[in-house]
């Protein structure tokens, strides 16, 4: 281990932070974006030779809440921790400085790491009457995400908010909110959640620090390894959506018992999202299902903040697909053009084994 790894956990033991934490949280984070275990500790190599990766993280339309996941962890120093794994340069609510002191470091941030920093972008971004509504240090939030957002290696849109407008964006939207890559004119790493989960932006920046490429996208910008499936599929009630138990209404012994709450209103069918597989701040059931409410779609533009949180949304493919095969399927008669497309695919098939064959003899011959 180098000096600098070795303070680096010296300094985390004082904090009652052992080295084996210290590799389980990498791990972890590497697993989050689906990666195998060895390239968690390749993170943690990489972060304990002091190649922490640069976070410019701004703010602009939003509560603070995924500030507040990452930092309201279970665990008492788990929070410090990922402060630790990556290096958070620049934050306006972490900074203990203000005014023209904080801006200064801001401008530091970016041109000691420029070309190499990660830009997170935490909450929306207001457009309409040219950017009025938002404005920090003298500047407009489109102003300064464009700014920052060009210098930047990578950028990431965490939370709903910033990902495609979230709550700032409900109807009416005073402000024009929208999300950031709207605002750039181009896709970028969305983390949509209200809050998103820490961990998939901790594997997603090391990653990202530690082998120089992203996550797979979706066609929204959203890493797959979170985002591909639906809650609806890995959720801990499914067994009971799919024996047709379902809780009526809150408190009543469907509901005690644990039952399916599609009834009650949620949305997990729709909602692409990983909670049901990683939990928040380290407690098991610490997210809507698991302590029994229904899902209420946070990751998905046009369901939460749009769609009342307990009415009902229709169910895609409820059952099994009716294009499954049967136990006995009808057989079916065989018409003329279908005997001689059929003729025709054999007899292409018999001539090009006929080449094939002929080939190899001579293969062989040589």
């Amino acid at each position: 281990m180098t000096d600098i790894g070795s303070d680096m956990i010296a300094e985390l033991e004082t904090k009652g932070v052992s080295r084996r934490d210290f590799i389980k949280v990498c791990t972890m984070a590497a697993g989050a974006v689906g990666l195998p275990a060895w390239a968690g500790e390749k993170m943690a190599e990489n972060v304990e030779k002091g190649r922490k990766p640069s976070v410019i993280w701004l703010h602009f339309q939003e509560c603070t809440g995924c500030t507040e996941s990452l930092l309201r962890t279970s665990h008492p120093d788990l929070g410090s921790l990922i402060l630790d794994l990556i290096s958070v340069d620049y934050h306006e609510t972490l900074a203990a400085a203000a005014g023209y002191q904080v801006e200064a470091a801001l401008e530091k941030a970016a041109h000691d790491n420029k070309g190499k920093y990660v830009l997170v972008v935490e909450g929306a971004i207001p457009e309409k009457d040219n950017g009025i509504y938002c404005r920090v240090g003298g500047k407009t939030a489109v102003e300064t995400v464009k700014k920052y957002a060009a210098d930047a290696a990578a950028v990431i849109a965490i939370g709903s908010c910033a990902s495609w407008g979230g709550v700032p964006s409900a109807s009416p939207n005073p402000t024009g909110a929208v999300g950031v890559g709207k605002v750039l004119g181009k896709t970028v790493l969305t983390l949509p959640g209200c809050p998103a989960n820490p961990y998939n932006l901790l594997g997603t920046v090391l990653q990202f620090a530690t082998f120089g490429t992203l996550p797979k996208l979706d066609e929204k910008g959203r890493p797959e390894f979170a985002y591909k499936r639906v809650i609806h599929d890995d959720c801990p009630r499914r067994a009971h959506f799919d024996n047709g138990r379902f809780a009526k209404q809150f408190g009543d012994a469907g509901h005690r018992e644990g039952w399916c709450l599609y009834q009650l209103g949620c949305k997990g069918p729709q909602t692409h999202a990983n909670c049901s597989l990683l939990d928040f701040c380290e407690v098991p059931g610490a997210w809507p299902i698991g302590i029994g409410h229904p899902c209420v779609g946070c990751t998905e533009e046009g369901i939460v903040f749009n769609v009342p949180i307990h009415t009902n949304l229709p169910i895609p493919n409820p059952t099994a697909p009716m294009a499954y095969p049967g136990v006995g399927p009808a057989q079916g008669g065989v018409g003329a053009v279908a005997a001689g497309v059929a003729g025709l695919a054999i007899g292409a098939a018999i001539g090009a084994g006929f080449v094939a064959s002929k080939k190899l003899s001579k293969d062989e011959g040589k």
